[in-house]
């Protein structure tokens, strides 16, 4: 009751200029068009500048999203920060938020370039199209804290307000004055195919510029005495223009959005549209966004003089200057609110006591934006809900926290491409077949395609603690070529069969620790060696170690990133038994037994940024054999770029190609240097060097190997995609490598 006692005061305050002097209303209309709406901020801010009251806004699209924004006390200077500090690339898709993810869901969000979630045995609800908008829904659902319940949008907004979508059952305009004001403009900005339609009883509601893009109409029948209104469309596109499917879809929309445009023009008192040429409905870059404000603005400040003589028509004097509103939480992105009770819809039972427990919900008697999220994240990810809607409605002196669920996953399936000089064409599948139990349980499924194949399976128990139990089986069919001092030496082809089981799991938002056992079976197909004097014997084998392993990663971007660090140490004690080691002789017969090997493994790498675009990325790695027995599918392997990629054992060198053996120990330092150019280009300069020897006590008795690398990548949806070039005074020539896609 005080929450709405309160925007009830509110709402009167920020009407009284109207009701008070007896002056003409006013009406804002902004009109759609997708990221080039940025522009209705623009104008806000000169409007506010010279002065005019605002009592009405109406919108369609974007338009609906900045003037419902506006409506509830986001004035134009709130907006403008709020749309620069948003990850747009985010908001405008269905990814997991990598703050609030696990690492092992991190890792697979940047190995995979598409992701379907697919609902089977019932129609899911929210299909129709290739975003289902979900982070859409989570941020308007945040920034209209206080108001997400279902509302009179003239009563109880601060200003009236109302906004179009359409409803493609019947082809009808709906016009949203009341309601849940997020689901209002996530409805009004469904463009058809892009993102999915907002389902409302019978009604299926796609954007509302197919039917009434500038509801200026809307206004007048709200009581608007003056109109003033913004339009962002450009020019008409011709066939040249569309060449791709959101192109096609955008000039549909365009198409359609002359209806009653007219009409509504025809009765607008002041029209400002904006120039838009250059910019398109997905342009939320950044650049893109502070240009088009600014456009925005320079529009509006052309038309200065007719602000001014309008005010004398509204019924105010020049010096008249209206209540800028603020919103009513300013910080509500990180204050705290009391919550009076939870509520759970669309959620099973064993779903609803899972958040509970592994939340402690009986003793959490507040609730800020960041458990909203873990909130949401928990039932996505752990609950394999398709979509999940954390919702604060006012109750007493506190809020009710609404856990509303969507579809439950019943396939996921991922797709990766990928093309280097080494390997060439490459293809990773996954499928996540999550099962309905007591305790959730997921089942990771993953089949690679090219040089390495591989297929695994991978049983992980999400239990309400942190721990993620997992059973894995592997199977992998390696042919790696290996390089002595630049030259090919042989090719081995082999196959791996692997099981691991690891009973203990944590599974963190930065942190992984795991404690596991892992039997290896080796079944070496062929060697062909490219040099007589190369002997390598190889027997088939099976091995069992016992391994711990800790991983940490803060870092802002898996591969460009910009602050934070990552950790990853190992170790791991090999045997054929249990206990101990097969000896074998030159020939491979059997010997005897020694005790088993010892692998200790680390590297860490952390980003300082100097400036805005310059990042110095320094990096210690090393692995350590200890034993009497060290086999050689075990051996130290530099070269390349990435760690494990072509083998396990693998550590990348700069300089270096290809696959390297080297000593039984080795530690390695390297440097990088990160330019980043524009949005998502990278210039990277790196320099490494290394110690190796067959004993620890000897590792700076041996020559130390140098290495020098420069790169080229841009950062595309699909993954980084650029070349390299090296030399180090190992291979002593040049190299050049080239990589299109994420590395698997």
């Amino acid at each position: 009751m005080a929450a709405a006692a309160m925007m009830t005061a509110v709402c009167a305050q920020a009407q009284t200029d109207s009701t008070a002097v007896g002056r003409k209303k006013v009406a804002v209309v902004l009109s759609g068009g997708g990221a080039k709406g940025m522009a209705h901020i623009g104008v806000l801010k000169v409007l506010e500048r010279a002065g005019i009251p605002v009592d009405i806004v109406t919108g369609t699209s974007m338009g609906s999203i900045i003037g419902g924004l506006y409506a509830i006390g986001y004035n134009a200077t709130a907006l403008d920060s709020m749309v620069r500090v948003q990850d747009w690339g985010y908001v405008i898709s269905d990814r997991e938020d990598l703050r609030r993810q696990s690492l092992g869901d991190r890792r697979k969000q940047n190995t995979y370039a598409l992701t379907l979630g697919l609902t089977l045995g019932r129609k899911d609800m929210q299909a129709g199209g290739f975003i289902k908008g979900k982070n859409l829904a989570e941020l308007f659902q945040q920034l209209c804290t206080g108001y997400a319940d279902s509302l009179d949008f003239s009563r109880d907004l601060r200003i009236p307000f109302a906004c179009v979508a359409t409803n493609i059952v019947d082809n009808s305009e709906v016009d949203f004055h009341s309601g849940r004001l997020p689901q209002a403009m996530r409805a009004s900005m469904a463009i058809p195919a892009a993102f999915s339609p907002v389902r409302i009883g019978d009604m299926v509601l796609v954007d509302g510029g197919l039917k009434n893009n500038y509801p200026a109409d809307i206004a007048r029948q709200m009581g608007a005495d003056i109109i003033i209104g913004v339009t962002v469309q450009g020019a008409p596109k011709v066939a040249e223009d569309m060449g791709g499917a959101m192109s096609i879809i955008s000039q549909i929309v365009d198409v359609n959005c002359k209806n009653k445009y007219d009409e509504n023009l025809a009765i607008t008192d002041l029209h400002m549209q904006v120039d838009t040429k250059g910019y398109g409905s997905a342009s939320f870059t950044p650049a893109a966004i502070d240009t088009l404000i600014r456009r925005g603005e320079e529009t509006a400040m052309r038309r200065w003089d007719d602000f001014i003589a309008l005010k004398q028509r509204i019924g105010i004097d020049e010096a008249f200057r209206p209540t800028i509103l603020q919103p009513l939480r300013p910080h509500v992105m990180t204050e705290k609110q009391r919550v009076t009770g939870y509520t759970f819809e669309n959620m099973t039972p064993q779903a609803e006591r899972f958040i509970r427990q592994k939340f402690h919900l009986s003793r959490v008697d507040s609730i800020d934006a960041q458990l909203e999220q873990e909130l949401t994240t928990a039932m996505r990810v752990d609950l394999f809900y398709q979509t999940a809607d954390c919702r604060l409605v006012p109750n007493g002196d506190g809020v009710r926290v609404v856990l509303t669920a969507g579809n439950r996953k019943s396939v996921q399936l991922h797709a990766g491409f990928r093309y280097d000089t080494e390997e060439h064409a490459t293809v990773q599948l996954g499928l996540d077949i999550p099962l309905k139990t007591a305790i959730p349980v997921n089942t990771d499924i993953t089949l690679r395609l090219g040089k390495r194949l591989m297929a695994r399976g991978d049983l992980t128990i999400h239990p309400r603690s942190f721990t993620r139990p997992t059973l894995s089986a592997a199977f992998r069919r390696n042919d790696v070529d290996i390089y002595m001092k630049g030259d090919r030496a042989y090719n081995i082809l082999y196959n791996q069969f692997q099981g691991e089981f690891a009973p203990l799991n944590f599974d963190l938002k930065h942190f992984n620790l795991q404690f596991g056992l892992r039997w290896d079976f080796m079944h070496y197909r062929n060697k062909l060696g490219a040099d007589e004097a190369v002997q390598v014997t190889l027997k088939n084998e099976h091995f069992i170690s016992y391994r711990a392993r800790l991983t940490y990663n803060s870092e802002d971007n898996w591969y460009f990133p910009t602050r934070g660090t990552r950790l990853k140490a190992e170790y791991a004690y090999v045997t054929n038994d249990l206990a101990k080691l097969t000896v074998r002789d030159a020939d491979g017969n059997k010997t005897g037994k020694a005790t088993g090997m010892s692998d200790v493994s680390a590297n860490w790498h952390w980003s300082f940024t100097l400036g805005s675009r310059f990042t110095l990325q320094p990096m210690l790695y090393g692995r350590l054999l200890f034993g009497d027995v060290v086999p050689p599918v075990f051996g130290n392997a530099i070269g390349g770029e990435w760690f494990s990629h072509y083998v396990e054992q693998q550590m990348p060198f700069a300089g270096i190609g290809n696959i390297e053996y080297v000593s039984h120990q080795i530690v390695a330092a390297q440097l990088q240097a990160q330019q980043r150019i524009g949005t998502n280009h990278y210039v990277l300069l790196r320099m490494a060097g290394a110690q190796q020897a067959d004993k620890t006590k000897e590792l700076l008795d041996t020559r130390t190997l140098l290495g020098f690398q420069a790169a080229y990548y841009y950062n595309t949806m699909f993954g980084p995609v650029g070349a390299s070039v090296g030399y180090s005074n190992r291979t002593k020539e040049p190299y050049f490598y080239l990589n299109l896609g994420y590395e698997f």
